[in-house]
């Protein structure tokens, strides 16, 4: 016999931006369930995302510093890999993370679901699973997230693989093959090499990670230049299975003759989950993406439905699901909230670092906006000197007219924490002038980006003065 539940806000998966609604929704006084297909909450972030890949991150960037030690007069012994023990510390870290979500939910009493939620009507639910259920609700919130996209060249073969495939860390093929220069390319790039499999990187624009300037990608791509081979706009055409290998096949100026591979990872982006969801039951508009359209409140056009993540337009990042999730809750609830930030910052963490927050320079051209450039490499600072990390650079972005920071970026140790200072910045409307004068402590990486402000008010002193025009 199906079991029927009622509630003020179901919500529909149960990622970073799922239990985030979800908790949110219960401090403020409604009934919430959340649906969920796997056994653990925290959606792919947690599970196969986010969280094992900086796992992984972390543990092999140690055998890279040990490296770089040997230029500081530290050697250490060749490092030794136990694979099933670097598979079970990851694993520990996610289990430690989903435990404490678990437990955020049930000390809000937020009912849990484990199946397959699908819309019926305009206020019910089924849920598939072990035990089928129905819930009745008031408000819905649709935080299903993303799946990988993959390729139709591509055989069905276990050889091949999305991001969770190469996070499971099965085995460490000589021979790796990466589709797509992006963020999750370069990241388990960074892992794999790490644990010795030559790496070959294919893009299909001229430089990696597309989406942040090409100056900014520099000095990544100057310290990946030994280790990887990156084929830029370069395309694969072809993938056939042999017993020794994945034999593939690419098209492009500088295009290499047919490879063999012992391992492919697709990582050509993510494509929202808004099938099978009995949307259109709902009249929930989609756009021509498969995206639900939603408005500041995170409202679709069937009123008491709201969704949130991946499956709507901006960046698929975890940190804007969660400030959406929250923004949705609230609106439930009967507050006055919105999602209108001036800018959502991205990161790479490769070694080193990359992010941006704000317009690039790239969209600033695209969209005509007339803007001052602030640009300081990291030659000119103290504390990059005394920790070998020299190779980075931080860009600032200014209008031209106000002095208003727009946009910016850095490349280089730890450039993901570094970051939000300009998040802030941009946040607030602070200006060149604002950025200059505010003291930042010496010797620190954080000084660079005062120095990119000081760069476009005249005041830097740290460098050259500008040659008078």
């Amino acid at each position: 016999m199906t079991e029927s539940i009622n509630v003020d806000v179901a919500v529909l998966g149960g990622g970073p931006g799922g239990y985030t609604a979800a908790f949110r929704a219960a401090d403020l006084g409604l009934s919430v369930c959340i649906i969920e297909s796997r056994e653990t909450l925290g959606g792919v972030c947690v599970n196969v995302g986010c969280i094992p890949s900086k796992a992984l991150l972390h543990a092999t960037s140690l055998i890279e510093q040990a490296k770089l030690g040997q230029s500081m007069g530290i050697t250490f012994a060749e490092p030794q890999i136990d694979l099933g023990a670097l598979r079970e510390h990851k694993q520990s870290k996610i289990n430690e993370l989903t435990k404490g979500i678990a437990g955020l939910a049930k000390a809000r009493k937020v009912t849990r679901l484990q199946g397959q939620g699908q819309f019926t009507s305009t206020n019910t639910l089924a849920v598939t699973g072990e035990n089928d259920q129905i819930v009745e609700f008031k408000h819905a919130i649709i935080a299903t997230g993303s799946h990988s996209i993959s390729l139709a060249i591509a055989p069905n073969d276990p050889r091949i693989w999305d991001s969770t495939d190469a996070l499971a860390m099965e085995s460490i093929p000589e021979r790796l093959l990466i589709v797509g220069g992006g963020i999750i390319g370069l990241e388990m790039a960074q892992v794999y090499a790490a644990l010795g499999s030559n790496i070959t990187i294919v893009e299909a624009q001229d430089h990696i990670i597309p989406s942040a300037d090409k100056d900014l990608v520099q000095p990544l791509q100057r310290a990946t230049k030994k280790t990887y081979q990156t084929l830029t706009k370069t395309l694969v055409t072809q993938m056939d299975a042999q017993p020794d290998g994945i034999l593939v096949s690419f098209e492009g100026k500088k295009a290499p003759e047919p490879s063999l591979f012992d391992a492919v990872l697709i990582a050509v982006g993510r494509a929202p989950n808004t099938g099978n969801l009995g949307l259109d039951l709902l009249g929930v508009e989609l756009d021509v993406k498969e995206r639900v359209k939603v408005n500041d409140r995170m409202q679709t056009n069937v009123g008491h439905v709201y969704a949130i993540g991946d499956i709507v337009d901006g960046p698929m990042l975890a940190h804007k699901a969660t400030h959406e999730g929250k923004v949705a809750a609230e609106n439930i609830a009967g507050l006055d909230s919105t999602f209108c930030p001036a800018a959502i910052p991205s990161v790479a963490y490769t070694h080193p670092e990359l992010a941006w927050v704000g317009l690039t320079e790239t969209e600033a051209k695209e969209q005509g906006v007339q803007y001052s450039v602030g640009k300081v490499p990291w030659l000119v600072s103290g504390r990059a000197q005394s920790v070998n990390a020299t190779n980075g650079v931080t860009k600032a972005l200014f209008d031209a007219e106000t002095g208003t920071l727009i946009g910016a970026g850095i490349c280089g140790e730890n450039a993901g924490e570094l970051i939000h200072e300009a998040g802030a910045v941009l946040e607030l409307g602070g200006r060149a002038k604002d950025i200059a004068h505010t003291v930042h402590a010496h010797p620190t990486l954080a000084e660079t980006f005062a120095f990119a402000a000081e760069v476009v008010e005249g005041s830097m002193t740290d460098m050259l003065p500008a040659r008078k025009k």
